[in-house]
């Protein structure tokens, strides 16, 4: 058997029985009904585990089956639809959770295993490679999720919050979406971002977070821009797209700028620059170090609570994405 081979299979082999399947039922005037799966993965000794909002949204109880084939009722503990994350509780023991790993260093090119239930198909792995890092994506809601790790990994119905793993069998996304009508173009939620929710989900039952308003992909800088701007910056968050009416549009933030940091702290990857807007910022002026036509620019931005109304949605995207469940 070939090393690449027996990599993979090595890396299943450590996360096999933590992933799940996820059930989802609508109890109401006296009746069960389904409303749906998904997956999801255990992720501590003690019976949490991720999977994503829209698999459980509507619900109102919930059934996790295991690698063996058991089942156990399951208690919502949280959710955020804003970055498509719920955590659940079970009481199995029978189970070796999921190492998390971390996606700071992930590079593109590096091989991604997607494990889950598509179509009902328990467990089923799909492999490719990271296609890009920080990729911004609107949700069902209208708003935007950040620090989205692209994958050619297959995905499909029912992968809805399965792991996203590498070689060493660490997960490194969570992952939620395609692009409708395309192939290859699959989205997980990468697991610093989804670390931070679980801690705020497992503590508070919801989280509050900063809003700027930002359609962001993270990208390499050349060594003649990075002399121009005089910054140590290897990486930069490009701004694709700023939604109108948002802080960011307020701030004279323009599409096509480069963000390089918040605050004099470097923003090297939107799981950075994610860790950086917690709910101390909302309503707090920050300055933000940009990039603008080859030349360094700081402009002053003042946060919102993401979900604000006085902040509009923008007009939906062409490109509509695709939930898994």
């Amino acid at each position: 058997m070939d090393s690449y081979s027996k990599n993979l299979i090595g890396a299943i082999e450590k996360v096999k029985t933590a992933v799940v399947k996820v059930e989802t039922f609508r109890f109401e005037k006296g009746k069960i009904n389904p409303l749906g799966t998904g997956s999801g993965f255990l992720f501590s000794s003690d019976g949490y585990l991720f999977t994503n909002a829209h698999v459980i949204h509507r619900g109102n109880q919930y059934r996790i089956k295991l690698f063996d084939g058991s089942h156990y009722e399951a208690e919502l503990i949280g959710e955020d639809p804003m970055t498509d994350l719920a955590i659940l509780k079970i009481s199995a023991i029978d189970f070796i959770p999921a190492h998390l790993g971390d996606s700071e260093n992930l590079q593109i090119g590096q091989v991604a295993i997607a494990i889950g239930n598509p179509l009902g198909f328990q467990h089923s792995v799909t492999a490719g490679v990271i296609s890009a890092l920080g990729r911004t994506l609107e949700n069902l809601g209208g708003g935007l999720m950040d620090s989205l790790i692209q994958t050619d990994a297959a995905l499909n119905p029912g992968n809805s919050g399965g792991p996203l793993i590498n070689l060493e069998g660490e997960v490194i996304g969570v992952n939620t979406a395609t692009i409708r009508g395309a192939q290859g173009l699959c989205f997980a939620i990468s697991i610093n971002t989804a670390k931070d929710i679980a801690n705020q989900l497992i503590r508070f039952g919801k989280v509050k977070r900063a809003y700027l308003g930002l359609s962001l992909q993270q990208i390499d800088l050349v060594p003649k821009l990075k002399s121009l701007v005089n910054t140590s910056n290897k990486r930069g968050l490009f701004i694709t797209q700023v939604e109108k009416n948002s802080p960011a549009d307020k701030a004279g933030i323009l599409d096509g700028d480069i963000l390089l940091s918040l605050n004099n702290i470097p923003m090297e990857s939107s799981d950075a620059l994610f860790k950086q807007l917690g709910e101390d910022k909302i309503g707090q002026f920050q300055y933000m170090g940009l990039i603008r036509n080859q030349r360094f620019l700081e402009l002053r931005i003042t946060p919102m609570e993401k979900g604000d109304q006085n902040s509009k949605p923008q007009k939906p995207h062409p490109q509509k994405i695709m939930v898994l469940n």
